[in-house]
């Protein structure tokens, strides 16, 4: 700066910041322990229905199903016998954990008040099975299974030829394969404690390991809503203990090696110890629940608010480099950076805002809290940083100004090929966005969640040898009280329950008529001929009336049948279908009953599946609106900053082409996409706005400051910035990469993503820009000099 000329306020400020360097310091600490205390108020939130906003008609049709039947938390427990289940001791075990089941979550060890009581609703075994058979004139209902190791091989394969012809055993109870059987818990929650869950999945161990320790040579499976829950608390405690104690690693060395220079890493350390504290502090102050995908939020933080540091850093050491003394450096520094880091963050803030907009408000809490994290990040970067640089004993061999550094061949690169890279780009930028609509829509929850997951493991091996874990259900209506006794109901019903059975894909499907046919069948002799409908309506009722009276407590139809009789539920097992197949069964189902069933049985499917089906799709339309708006404020904000409306239009292909090629390269290598991947394009657009900003504003003080051509400015903000660019490059990678080691699929796949895209940004505003900008400005820089060579040209002086 010429000692003539007035100080600016950056340079005005960074005069203050080292002058109060330790009240600010002092202050900075209160704030983080301020904030930071709110730390302690941060809860767990495990259940699934978290992932769904209260408008989702999805969730609401799941909602009015639950409350109008029993609800299905449940956990199911599968038994791989040593051999077949119809065996005597088999029998005779399944016996024992289907009674020890009804006590589950009552341990002597729990004290009084740990934990709120959870309801066990019932069990169901194929031990405890509610068979009918006629004897006379009388209906006899009693459990399949009695006295296991009394029974003769002909009470044993009569006991297995029902369960393979019985549609509420076969494919749910039992399978194909002989050696596997599922004792299932319907499980009641009071919905008081964020913790039921995991104390019932815990419970659930402990049973297991109880069985295995009485009957060993036996595996058990963990499944079901429940430890579906537990999971997703599980992940979010596992990335916490694992992958931040990773970042921190990996950044300490990454910067000491980067910077080379200790006081510079533990002054990056510093902020993103600030910033983490006061984003997740602020947190729990708001009430924000902790969940798995918000587990991710401290190590995106932690990785932002080092790409802030870095700057201030890069150009700090540089300047040292050059012989200016620390606190002259501090103060250039600051100057160069005070504009294009608080504009970075901005941006950033804004990505991560428009994340509101997603239709899972696990995701909207991720983009707050990261949102606050970045602009304490900045707050910190811009006072706590300079300040301790202030404060710390800091010396930088001095390096010849003469010296050519990577970025100035990298420089003279781009200037030689540019045509060739800018065409280039463009082919490339525009082939990989036209394969992006071949991403296919996919949310099954089960692989939300690595193989390492026991949850994962479990679930699938209940899927590959038992019966499917993702289902469907429909309650049908009858329209009157008693109505679902009408033969013509029952036979819509039945009509409606074969076409399911019937689709590709659907391992079982079943409903009230298989009752009452079957009781129809048993009132009858137990003649084949008619296991069908009754032709009466008042038999049809008395039949079930009779059927209800004779089952014991907790086996009653309260699953099937509404209080009054008006309706019915369906229930449909799907084999380990995508969702998209899943989406496509629903639409045919939709066409079938708009050309079979009345009006008045045009209930929406409901269950977890359904949910997960097309969340993805509803994501990306709600953050159409969000990216959109963020697309606009960023605009806007780039051609102020710039003070260039021409440079913020110019800015707009390398801030959204990051992301469209990001999406191309994920098509060709996964082919697929869940809803975490639809806030990536708003997420990332905030992060690698920073690139271009950063580059064009050394560019444009090139251009206005030295009066360079463009050429030269390209050379000039590739030697002010390239190195820095890097730097924060590979930090913010390697920060989102870690991500990927995350057990939760959700978490994996949105940094690889992220990553990807980041990486992509800066090849773009190393390769595409630096030609773009050459290529027009080329053209400006030419006409001046041809108008300045010759007065009497048309062409009058363009000033930049």
């Amino acid at each position: 700066m010429n000692p003539n000329q007035t100080p600016s306020p950056a340079e005005r400020f960074a005069h203050w910041v080292i002058r109060w360097r330790w009240p600010v310091l002092f202050v900075s600490l209160l704030i983080a322990l301020a904030a930071g205390s709110g730390g302690g108020s941060i809860v767990f939130k495990n259940d699934y229905r978290m992932f769904f906003s209260p408008e989702n008609p999805q969730l609401q049709a799941f909602e009015k199903l639950r409350a109008v039947y029993t609800k299905d938390d449940n956990v199911m427990l599968v038994v791989k016998a040593p051999e077949s289940v119809f065996e005597p001791d088999s029998l005779e075990a399944i016996a024992w954990l289907t009674e020890e089941a009804w006590r589950l979550g009552q341990r002597d060890d729990r004290e009084p008040g740990e934990v709120p009581d959870y309801y066990v609703q019932r069990v169901d075994s194929i031990v405890n099975f509610q068979h009918s058979v006629a004897e006379g004139d009388d209906l006899i209902v009693e459990d399949l299974v009695q006295q296991p190791q009394q029974l003769s091989q002909e009470e044993l394969v009569e006991i297995a030829g029902v369960a393979r012809n019985e549609p509420l055993l076969y494919n749910r109870v039992i399978g194909e394969r002989d050696e596997y059987t599922s004792v299932n818990i319907t499980l009641t929650f009071p919905e008081k404690h964020a913790m039921e869950m995991v104390v019932a999945a815990t419970d659930a161990r402990i049973l297991r390991d109880r069985f295995l320790e009485k009957y060993p040579g036996y595996d058990v499976y963990l499944t079901g809503a429940v430890m579906l829950n537990n999971a997703f608390s599980e992940s979010a405690m596992r990335d916490m203990t694992t992958l931040i104690p990773l970042m921190y690693l990996t950044i300490i060395i990454v910067m000491l090696i980067l910077l080379r220079s200790w006081q510079g890493t533990l002054g990056a350390v510093l902020v993103i110890v600030f910033s983490t504290m006061t984003a997740m502090g602020l947190m729990g102050s708001f009430g924000i629940a902790m969940s798995a995908p918000v587990a991710t939020a401290p190590i995106m933080i932690m990785t932002l608010a080092v790409a802030d540091s870095i700057h201030v850093l890069i150009s700090l050491l540089h300047e040292m480099r050059r012989g200016r003394s620390k606190r002259e450096a501090i103060v250039e520094s600051l100057r160069i950076n005070f504009q294009p880091v608080f504009l970075t963050s901005l941006t950033t803030v804004i990505g991560f805002l428009s994340m509101n907009f997603s239709d899972a408000p696990p995701f909207r809490d991720l983009g707050n809290i990261v949102a606050m994290g970045v602009a304490a990040a900045w707050l910190f970067s811009i006072f706590s940083l300079p300040a301790l640089m202030a404060v710390l004993p800091l010396k930088v061999k001095p390096r010849p100004e003469n010296r050519k550094l990577w970025a100035d061949h990298m420089a003279e690169f781009v200037v030689a090929r540019r045509r060739g890279l800018m065409w280039g780009s463009l082919a490339v930028i525009l082939g990989l966005t036209l394969v992006i609509p071949k991403l296919e829509l996919n949310d099954q929850f089960v692989e939300y969640f690595g193989e390492s997951v026991e949850f994962r493991s479990d679930t699938d091996e209940t899927m590959d040898k038992l019966t499917g874990i993702y289902n469907m259900e429909y309650s049908l209506e009858a329209n009157e009280s008693g109505g679902i006794n009408e033969p013509a109901y029952l036979a819509q019903v039945e009509a409606f329950t074969q076409w399911w059975r019937e689709q590709p894909g659907v391992m079982q499907a079943f409903s009230i008529a298989d009752f009452i046919k079957r009781i129809n069948k048993n009132m009858h002799g137990d003649d084949p001929a008619y296991y069908r409908i009754p032709d009466d309506r008042r038999m049809a009722a008395q039949y079930l009336l009779l059927f209800e009276m004779s089952l014991p407590y907790g086996m009653d139809l309260n699953n099937t049948i509404n209080v009054d009789k008006s309706a019915s539920r369906l229930t449909i097992v799907l084999e380990n279908l995508t969702t998209r197949e899943v989406r496509e069964l629903i639409e045919r189902a939709e066409v079938w009953k708009a050309e079979n069933l009345p009006d008045d049985m045009h209930a929406l499917p409901a269950s977890t599946m359904v949910m997960f089906a097309y969340i993805s799709e509803r994501n990306i339309i709600s953050m159409l609106t969000g990216t959109a708006l963020a697309m606009l404020l960023i605009s806007i904000l780039m051609a102020v900053a710039l003070k260039s409306p021409r440079y913020g239009l110019i800015s707009l292909i390398p801030n959204f082409s990051p992301a469209l090629v990001g999406f191309g390269i994920w098509t060709l290598l996964v082919g697929e996409m869940g809803m975490s991947l639809a806030p990536v394009t708003g997420m990332t657009l905030g992060i690698v706005v920073d690139d271009t900003v950063h580059f064009l504003s050394k560019y444009l003080r090139g251009r206005r400051e030295k009066n360079l051509g463009a050429r030269d400015a390209v050379r000039h903000a590739f030697h002010q910035v390239g190195t820095a660019l890097l730097v924060t490059t590979i930090i913010l990678v390697a920060g989102f990469a870690i991500l990927s080691f995350s057990s939760f699929r959700l978490n994996s796949w949105m940094g690889e993503l992220t990553a990807i895209v980041i990486a992509l940004a800066l090849i773009i505003d190393f390769l595409f820009l630096p030609a773009l900008l050459i290529t027009l400005d080329g053209r400006k820089d030419a006409a001046t000099k041809l108008s300045t060579e010759n007065p009497s040209h048309e062409t009058a002086p363009v000033t930049a």
